[in-house]
């Protein structure tokens, strides 16, 4: 079979597929997959011919064919579904995918020759336009209003502030963030402890001054506990806690 190859420039081996594809008008769902590899092959061997060089990508893509002609010649692999595989479903899943890349790049060098046709008129504003500045009828802006009924309008304004006021919120005072030296307060608790070899974890926590002294103190014995520092006694479910120091003074 003579083939005339008229040799141009392609971007890769699936743009030269999708010519021979085009050029033939064949179904690319269904390629025949031998006229495909035979003109591919014609091309390639008339590049080298025509002493072009031959890319990698060129050449691997006639390897891939030539395979998917030997399994299209082999009985059809099944796959777990227990349907037929054709070996030219991944060869047409990137032919589509190339396509829908060219062709929208086609489009896009369209939009961009045709905003190359596009002009605008640059902004020349007569000065005498451009200060321009409307006459401002005071007396038809104010119209039959008086001091009176402005005085009106302002103060029911003020009022309506006055009913978005909280009257509850709006007298608390500001919050203030307790700030607690972490470090001072882990070397107190490990002095105590250090003095006291047998004391009852709850007069710890009432020599607190605040709910956060009484969480930090709660980490602090936590930790010593988990340094096995301390042991903690309990007798009975409800009962007081008692601390005992591993290193009493």
């Amino acid at each position: 079979m003579s083939l005339e190859v008229k040799l141009q420039v392609f971007e890769g081996p699936l743009d030269l597929l999708l010519h021979l594809i085009d050029k033939n008008q064949i179904d690319i769902y269904d390629i025949p997959i031998v006229t495909v590899t035979e003109q591919y092959m014609e091309y390639i061997r008339a590049m080298e011919k025509a002493d072009m060089d031959v890319t990698s990508e060129f050449l691997v893509m006639a390897a891939t064919l030539i395979d998917i002609k030997c399994k299209m010649l082999l009985p059809k692999e099944v796959n777990e579904d227990g349907e037929e595989e054709d070996p030219r479903a991944e060869l047409v899943e990137k032919l589509l995918e190339y396509k829908m890349y060219k062709y929208m790049a086609y489009e896009l060098k369209d939009r961009q020759m045709d905003a190359d046709l596009s002009y605008f008129r640059s902004k020349n504003i007569p000065k005498e336009v451009r200060d321009y500045e409307a006459p401002l009828d005071l007396e038809g802006l104010i119209g039959d209003a008086t001091l009176t009924k402005l005085n009106a309008i302002f103060q029911d304004l003020l009022k309506r502030q006055e009913d978005k006021v909280d009257p509850i919120r709006s007298k608390f005072g500001n919050i203030q963030k307790e700030e607690i030296d972490m470090d001072a307060k882990t070397l107190y608790i490990k002095a105590y402890i250090r003095e006291h070899s047998r004391f009852s974890f709850r007069q710890l926590l009432e020599k607190q001054h605040s709910k956060t002294e009484i969480i930090v103190t709660f980490l602090v014995m936590l930790e010593e506990i988990k340094l096995g520092e301390i042991e903690i006694e309990q007798e009975g479910t409800f009962g007081d806690i008692t601390i005992i120091s591993r290193k009493a003074s």
